[in-house]
């Protein structure tokens, strides 16, 4: 199997329709050329002055990375609620689930949350990062969980090209249960201009490719989760909360500050069960543990 590619002018259903049957889709043209600029001037700047990693097994001696991106550019807003992604999420993830309380039978879609955010650069000399799924930080079983838990996002900020790295995806693969071992002849590398944007589910193998070249390869990854699951990155710890009252409400609630459907995440306040989003809306709360 190969990567199929698909403009952005492509519907919804269109984008799911491919991943669900190849694990993976790379959308052409994904980013706004001014928010891929915005992006690359806001990151690259910063990413010179990131070291590379101290695992040089997974993440890469010679790769730097670098997250809390909401706090290091105004254009992640753009990229997290970008319909094509943030849409596909939504119609990969949440599948709805049924249960009884007392003798009345609830169906339930399960919310989704901001997971990781992070920049990538595999600089000159990385080798290949070992193929692997990204829905292996909970310890996700295949085939018996029987659902996705998430859809990541990897912009190209720079080109993609089999020669500098460019991810090896292993097509199909979200279908393997756990047993089967992964192989870099059944991958493809995600070759991309910048502004392109591969798509895949946490269960598809993959990982970022040997950089043969002079110069580095840079990319923007982000993840949409299964609410119900921790955020692989910690935004309370990370993001300021000024920065976070001046997002939209929608990424307010995406990034964590919001009761799911089940209601796991409440914050109780004179004696209530109350949505943390109200938090963001008084003046007196200006930190963790500020509650009277």
């Amino acid at each position: 199997m190969s990567l199929r590619y698909l403009p952005n002018t492509a519907s919804i259903d269109e984008i799911v329709e491919v991943i669900r049957a190849d694990g993976g889709v790379i959308i052409r043209g994904f980013l706004k050329p001014r928010i891929l600029r915005g992006l690359r001037q806001d990151l690259l700047p910063l990413l010179e002055g990131t070291p590379g990693g101290e695992d040089a097994y997974f993440a890469g001696a010679q790769t730097g990375r670098l997250s809390r991106l909401f706090a290091r550019s105004k254009y992640m807003v753009d990229l997290a609620l970008n319909p094509l992604f943030l849409q596909s999420a939504r119609a990969l993830l949440q599948t709805p689930i049924s249960g009884w309380s007392g003798e009345v039978r609830h169906e339930v879609a399960p919310d989704i949350q901001v997971g990781v955010t992070q920049a990538i650069q595999i600089r000159p000399g990385q080798g290949k990062q070992p193929l692997h799924r990204d829905d292996g930080v909970w310890l996700w079983r295949h085939p018996q969980y029987g659902r996705e838990a998430r859809l990541q996002i990897m912009v190209a900020l720079s080109a993609f090209s089999r020669e500098n790295g460019a991810t090896h995806v292993i097509p199909g693969s979200h279908r393997w249960d756990d047993e089967r071992m992964p192989t870099e002849a059944e991958s493809v590398q995600a070759e991309m201009e910048p502004g392109d944007a591969l798509l895949w589910v946490g269960s598809t193998y993959h990982g970022g490719g040997e950089n043969r070249t002079s110069t580095p390869r840079t990319g923007l990854t982000m993840a949409y989760d299964l609410a119900i699951l921790r955020q692989e990155e910690n935004h309370f710890l990370s993001l300021p909360l000024e920065r976070v009252r001046q997002f939209p409400e929608e990424l307010q609630r995406l990034l964590g500050w919001s009761c799911s459907t089940t209601y796991m995440g409440w914050v109780e306040l004179n004696g209530q069960f109350v949505d943390p989003w109200e938090l963001l809306q008084r003046d007196d709360f200006r930190e963790p543990g500020q509650l009277t």
